[in-house]
C-alpha cells in the first residue's frame, strides 16, 4: 500500500472523553489520505467491479456546547475506487462553511440537535429550527458527475469529485432553506428530487433538478404545520412525501423548544405529488415514523412503497443506561422497533393497504443501483446492535420468495451501510456485490469488505486494507464507473 498524508484537522476534543458516540467505534478520525495500491488481506477484488464506493462518516473536531448527538459530528467522505482487481481510497472533511468558521475561532459556535438553539453563539446558521452548523455528515449521492454531501436537518449540498475528493463548494442550486438530508437521484433520467421543510407556512417544498443541474421543479407541499421528515421516495410518475405523527409540539415550538413529540392518535400521511409538479394527493395509514425508504415502483393504478416502520419511535430513557440514557433510546434502532414494511397506495379507490415484510429489526437499505424507481426483488438491509448505533451484520431478502440470508461480523467489528454494485452487463438482480467499509474496534484498525450480493451468508469474498481506523457513520453509495467525471 501506498500512502500519503495529505491533511490533518486539530483534535480539540477532551483528553478525557467518554462520549460514546466519540469512543469505540465512533472514534474520530482527523487525519487524510490518498491510499494506492491498497492491500487485500484476503480473497481477491473482483476485476469487474469498477466504479467507487463513498461513505459520509462523522467526526467532530470541536467539543459540544452542552449536549453532543453523533449526527452534529462533522462532515468526512471516504471514497475507495475500485477497478481492474486493484483499488485506491481517499479521504477529505467535508470544508463547510460552519466548519471553517470553527476552525477560525477555535472553538465551537453552534449548539446540536438535541440542545436549544438559544445556546449557539451566533445568531446565524442551518437547519429546519435554524442556529446549528451545517456538518454535512448524513448522506452522499452521485449526481451529474458530482458528489454531494448533505445535513441531518437541511443545509447546503457539498459537491466533490466522487473520486479524488476535490471540493467544489456549496452547490449554487439549493434553494433559501437549504435541502433535507435525502436527495434521490433516478438513474433512469439522470435527475436529482429533493425537498426542505422549514418551520414557516407552508412547511415543505419539493424539487428537481435535471441531469444538467438545473432546477425544473420547485413545488410548495401545504402541511398542518411544522413537521420532521427525513426521507423520500419516487416512481416513474411520482414523488412520494410524508407526514408523520412525530413532530414538534405546537406549544413548546411558540417558546423557542424544539422537542419532537409523537401523537400516536393522529395518522400516518403520504404525499403522492407527480414528478415534475402538480396536484398533490394524500393517504392516511397507521400512524408511525419512518427514517429510511427501501424503494418504491408502480404496480398498475397502485403506488407500493417499502420503507422500515417504527413501532416505537419514541422511548423513555431507562436510568440504569446512566447519563446517556436519553441518547441510547433516540439512536438505537432495537428501541425504535424499525421493521421492513410494505404500503400500497390505490389510485383509483384512494385507499392504502399495509404489511409488515419481516418482523425482524432491520434498517438503512440497499437495492440494486438501477432498481431505483422500479420493481425490486432483492433488498440487502443492515442489522444493528442492541443498544447503540452500530451495524453488527448483514440481512438479504428476498421478497418474492421470502427467503433470507444472513452474515454477522466478528465481535468487536461493525460495518457502514453496505450498497450493492451491479455486475455491468449482468442480468440477475442480484448479480454484482455488496461493498462495505468496516471499523474494527478490538484491533485498532478499518477494512473494505466485499461480499456476493448472491450469496452474503457466505462471508466475504474480499477484504482490503484501508491506511487507517475510520469512525463509523451514517450513509453510503454506489457510483458505476460509467456515472463518474
Amino acid at each position: 500500500m501506498q500512502v500519503r498524508e495529505v491533511g490533518r484537522l486539530p483534535n480539540q476534543l477532551p483528553a478525557d472523553d467518554d462520549h460514546p458516540y466519540r469512543t469505540g467505534a465512533w472514534r474520530p478520525q482527523f487525519v487524510e489520505y490518498d491510499a494506492d495500491e491498497l492491500d487485500v488481506v484476503e480473497g481477491a477484488i473482483p476485476p469487474a467491479l469498477d466504479g467507487v464506493y463513498l461513505r459520509n462518516t462523522e467526526n467532530p473536531v470541536m467539543p459540544a456546547i452542552g449536549r453532543y448527538h453523533p449526527f452534529d459530528g462533522d462532515g468526512m467522505i471516504h471514497s475507495i475506487r475500485f477497478a481492474n482487481g486493484r483499488a485506491s481510497y481517499r479521504n477529505r472533511f467535508v470544508r463547510t462553511t460552519g466548519l471553517a468558521a470553527e476552525l477560525a475561532a477555535g472553538a465551537p459556535l453552534w449548539a446540536g440537535i438535541i440542545e436549544s438553539p438559544e445556546k449557539s453563539l451566533r445568531p446565524d446558521g442551518w437547519g429546519a429550527r435554524t442556529r446549528m452548523k451545517d456538518a454535512s455528515s448524513t448522506d452522499v449521492v452521485v449526481h451529474a458527475g458530482r458528489a454531494l454531501t448533505t445535513f441531518y436537518q437541511c443545509g447546503d449540498a457539498y459537491e466533490m469529485d466522487p473520486t479524488t475528493l476535490a471540493q467544489h463548494g456549496a452547490a449554487p442550486w439549493v434553494p433559501a432553506g437549504g435541502i433535507s438530508a435525502h436527495p434521490k437521484v433516478d438513474p433512469a433520467t439522470g435527475e436529482l428530487l429533493f425537498f426542505n421543510y422549514t418551520t414557516t407556512a407552508p412547511f415543505m417544498s419539493y424539487g428537481v433538478l435535471d441531469r444538467d443541474r438545473q432546477l425544473t421543479t420547485w413545488q410548495p407541499i401545504p402541511l398542518p404545520g411544522p413537521r420532521l421528515p427525513h426521507d423520500m421516495a419516487f416512481t416513474p410518475r411520482f414523488t412520494i412525501l410524508n407526514d408523520f405523527p412525530l413532530f414538534w409540539a405546537p406549544e413548546q415550538l411558540a417558546k423557542g423548544i424544539y422537542r419532537p413529540r409523537w401523537r400516536p392518535d393522529l395518522p400516518s400521511r403520504f404525499a403522492i405529488v407527480p414528478r415534475h409538479g402538480g396536484d398533490v394527493r394524500w393517504f392516511e395509514a397507521e400512524p408511525t415514523y419512518v427514517l429510511h425508504w427501501i424503494n418504491a415502483f408502480e404496480d398498475g393504478n397502485t403506488v407500493v412503497l417499502d420503507g422500515y416502520f417504527q413501532e416505537q419511535p419514541v422511548s423513555p430513557p431507562d436510568p440504569a443506561d446512566g447519563p446517556y440514557g436519553g441518547l441510547r433510546k433516540m439512536t438505537d434502532l432495537h428501541a425504535m422497533r424499525t421493521k421492513p414494511h410494505r404500503w400500497r397506495f390505490d389510485l383509483t379507490t384512494g385507499k392504502t393497504t399495509e404489511e409488515r415484510l419481516d418482523d425482524a429489526v432491520t434498517e438503512f437499505p440497499s437495492i440494486h443501483h438501477a432498481r431505483g424507481g422500479q420493481r425490486h426483488r432483492y433488498v440487502w438491509s443492515m442489522a444493528a446492535s442492541v443498544g447503540w448505533f452500530l451495524f453488527d451484520g448483514l440481512v438479504r431478502y428476498d421478497l418474492e420468495t421470502g427467503q433470507q440470508q444472513r452474515y454477522k461480523f466478528p465481535d468487536g467489528v461493525y460495518a457502514s451501510e453496505s450498497p450493492m454494485a451491479p455486475r455491468p452487463n449482468g442480468t440477475a438482480e442480484d448479480d454484482g456485490w455488496i461493498v462495505t467499509f468496516t471499523t474494527d474496534v478490538r484491533n485498532d484498525r478499518s477494512e473494505c469488505v466485499i461480499f456476493d450480493a448472491a450469496h452474503v451468508d457466505a462471508g466475504p469474498i474480499a477484504r482490503v486494507a484501508l491506511p487507517a481506523r475510520i469512525s463509523s457513520g451514517t450513509h453510503a453509495c454506489w457510483a458505476p464507473a460509467g456515472t463518474l467525471p
